[in-house]
């Protein structure tokens, strides 16, 4: 046979065993509305959690659609699962789906037609998603992005949700104010390794914000703020919050759905605590007032009892260490159950500080040993 006429058969040979890849039919994808890539959800249990899954098939399903879904990773099996028919002329589906406490892994969804060709006719797939644990961090600077250091994650198991995306947690947090380092991936890294899941981070603080802009509109108090953007002025000796703060935090949060968290970590103080102008300071007893009524009406709002973590924050320079005032109510706080222990912040000075020691936020050495400290108080109790 000459060399062309060989080359032609092979050529054959192969079309025929193969088939023409061209020619060959591939399952339409779709797109999963839940869950989002590296998304983490709240296990409810040490050991497991559970996923919505919902999306919408390319079309209405011609006949009864049966949904299977698996979940690919270190401890989870291979083995499709039913999870969900879908009627005949229906498209979207949402069921729940359980899974152990880990990540990442990599979630597979695919529907057959029943009575149908058994390939399958629509396929979805989230390459990371985790169950483990989920944290609301609120407050002002110190709990935002106001350190001297941009830090990132080196576990690969931390991410931030930006309200639509989940993203890996490196500085600047999105959601928080400010464009500089936090405590949150040093924070996020330490869980991580602890309790060998993902930790999901939902960033909200507010740089130079007083508890008094956090109330819900409508709440009344003596003195304002030294910032009073976020209040209003009725008489001179009665303002009101307009309840911005408030708002964005009972929506943010609302994204994740009841128990959809684990804790909510609560850093601020500095800017109720020794105010330049006297007039503007808040004194203890209102700081705890104010911090109670905080969290029973964002409780409220979210329609369930998050546990809140309030840390002992007062801090300024090494010239005004702290106010002995804001601390005690802080402090009575944890004592009367409101809220739990957080890390003493005011305690970290010197080389912890930014512009040589002598700044109110933190270097990228406090950056890290204050993530250290909120890990160390959260992971204990978390132990528990």
């Amino acid at each position: 046979m000459k060399p062309i006429l060989l080359l032609e058969a092979l050529c054959l040979l192969a079309f025929t065993l193969t088939g023409n890849a061209a020619d060959t039919p591939h399952p339409p994808s779709f797109h999963l509305s839940s869950p989002l890539e590296y998304q983490v959800v709240q296990r409810t249990a040490r050991n497991d959690g559970s996923f919505k899954i919902a999306a919408a098939l390319p079309e209405p399903a011609a006949t009864a659609t049966t949904i299977q879904v698996r979940l690919v990773g270190a401890t989870t099996g291979t083995n499709w699962n039913d999870l969900v028919s879908v009627p005949a002329g229906q498209r979207e589906f949402a069921a729940n789906l359980s899974a152990p406490a880990g990540g990442w892994y990599r979630l597979e969804v695919r529907a057959f037609h029943a009575n149908a060709d058994p390939t399958a006719a629509a396929q979805a797939t989230v390459e990371h998603v985790g169950v483990g644990e989920l944290f609301v961090i609120a407050g002002q600077s110190n709990s935002a992005n106001h350190g001297e250091e941009k830090l990132k994650p080196e576990s690969g198991k931390v991410v931030t949700f930006t309200g639509t995306e989940w993203v890996p947690s490196h500085d600047p947090q999105p959601g928080a104010s400010g464009g500089g380092g936090s405590f949150i991936p040093p924070f996020g890294d330490a869980l991580a390794a602890r309790f060998q899941v993902p930790v999901g981070i939902l960033a909200i603080g507010v740089g130079a914000t007083s508890v008094r802009e956090w109330l819900p509109r409508g709440t009344r108090f003596p003195n304002p703020p030294t910032l009073t953007g976020n209040v209003t002025q009725l008489a001179p000796t009665e303002w009101e919050s307009k309840g911005t703060l408030f708002d964005r935090f009972t929506q943010r949060t609302a994204a994740l759905g009841p128990q959809g968290f684990r804790a909510v970590l609560w850093h601020q103080g500095e800017s109720d605590a020794n105010q330049k102008d006297t007039t503007r300071t808040l004194s203890g007893e209102l700081y705890r007032q104010h911090m109670e009524l905080l969290i029973h009406e964002s409780s409220r709002a979210m329609g369930w009892n998050p546990p809140w973590f309030v840390a002992l924050v007062s801090y300024h320079t090494p010239d005004d260490a702290g106010s002995p005032d804001i601390r005690a109510a802080q402090k009575a706080l944890w004592t009367s159950g409101v809220a739990l222990e957080g890390p003493d912040s005011d305690a970290l000075t010197g080389d912890l500080r930014d512009g040589g020691g002598q700044g109110v936020h933190f270097s990228g050495k406090g950056l890290r040993e204050h993530g250290a400290r909120w890990a160390e108080k959260v992971g204990a109790w978390l132990s528990r």
